[in-house]
């Protein structure tokens, strides 16, 4: 059955014992568990699904033992994927008395965990999506009014804008500016800007992406928001190296296999569904043989920085640019 989250404290979720949350929205995803437990009382056991494959008759035995003399339980299982799919299905098959909680990052249409819970009549299943810019506002406006604090539209939207669609790290910057404001009655965008920071230091591969597709806005944003480190340039060269190698395999591939689309699809191991946009376009920037001058220089960055690594920081950045800033591709196979 499936529950938006709008509709959460409309409808009657009490009678239900399992319930699964999915999607990228952490901070939402952490309102709605609560709301759910809310419901329940019990003690909580957490597990994580590493935990539960490891050891699957002990999971199964800890669901199924019942005791009259036992309290009832909230099993709250965490960073959840289809792995454990039929697990879970064994579970909601039997008559469960204690609360299940799944969460789960975001599932594909094809999820067997998804397809199971949506025409389930004893589960729910709860989607979450980043929230949009309006939500966090009415948030983040409801804060101030009941601080009784001004603030201008234009600081507000610098707030909301660093909270990457989660009340989750919006709520936690508030709560910063909470401790600060104390009897204060106005706040400058000035003040806004130092005391809050990105919801969270954009990945090195999100970085990496954003190099390899030569988006130079996107690039610069992530370089000028993060505060990287002498070790953090050797995880960057790696993702990048990484990242490269699966695009030189792509790009040979496409000499015997023109289809762009199958030559994804077929990728070993499977490219994630969020990601083939982003790989269709460096795809389209690169040549095999761009790409194996690529991976030359990563090695050679990496050796220099390890010879003398008071230079990591400038000889990344570089390194950096001069991807961004080179609009030859060594005419790429699907230009052709």
């Amino acid at each position: 059955m499936i529950i938006k989250t709008f509709e959460i404290d409309k409808k009657n979720i009490s009678k239900f014992k399992v319930f699964l949350i999915y999607g990228e929205n952490e901070g939402l995803k952490k309102e709605i568990i609560y709301k759910i437990k809310k419901n329940h009382n019990g003690k909580e056991i957490n597990y994580d699904e590493s935990r539960i494959l490891k050891n699957t008759t002990e999971f199964y035995n800890e669901i199924k033992n019942n005791s009259l003399f036992e309290d009832k339980k909230i099993f709250l299982l965490e960073r959840c994927t289809d792995k454990i799919s039929e697990i879970v299905i064994e579970i909601c098959e039997d008559i469960i008395e204690d609360l299940i909680i799944i969460n789960c990052g975001v599932l594909e249409k094809k999820s067997k965990l998804r397809k199971n819970f949506e025409v389930s009549k004893n589960a729910v299943i709860i989607p979450t999506f980043k929230d949009n810019s309006q939500s966090l506002l009415n948030i983040a406006k409801v804060f101030f009014n009941e601080k009784k604090t001004n603030i201008s539209h234009e600081t507000l939207n610098l707030l909301v804008g660093r909270c990457n669609g989660d009340r989750g790290y919006l709520k936690h910057e508030l709560e910063k500016i909470s401790n600060y404001l104390s009897d204060k009655r106005i706040i400058s965008l000035k003040e806004i800007s130092i005391l809050t920071n990105l919801s969270e230091n954009y990945s090195a591969a999100e970085l990496v992406d954003a190099s390899l597709s030569k988006n130079m806005k996107k690039t610069c944003e992530i370089l000028n928001e993060n505060n990287y480190s002498y070790e953090d340039t050797f995880l960057i060269l790696r993702v990048f190296l990484q990242k490269t190698k699966k695009l030189l395999n792509l790009l040979e591939n496409l000499n015997t296999e023109k289809n762009v689309e199958k030559a994804i699809s077929e990728y070993r191991p499977p490219i994630f569904w969020k990601d083939k946009p982003i790989i269709e376009k460096q795809l389209q920037m690169w040549s095999c043989e761009g790409v194996k001058n690529l991976i030359y220089k990563i090695n050679d960055v990496e050796t220099k920085i390890k010879k003398d690594n008071s230079l990591s920081l400038i000889l990344m950045k570089n390194f950096i640019y001069e991807i961004i800033g080179n609009k030859t591709n060594n005419s790429s196979l699907l230009t052709q």
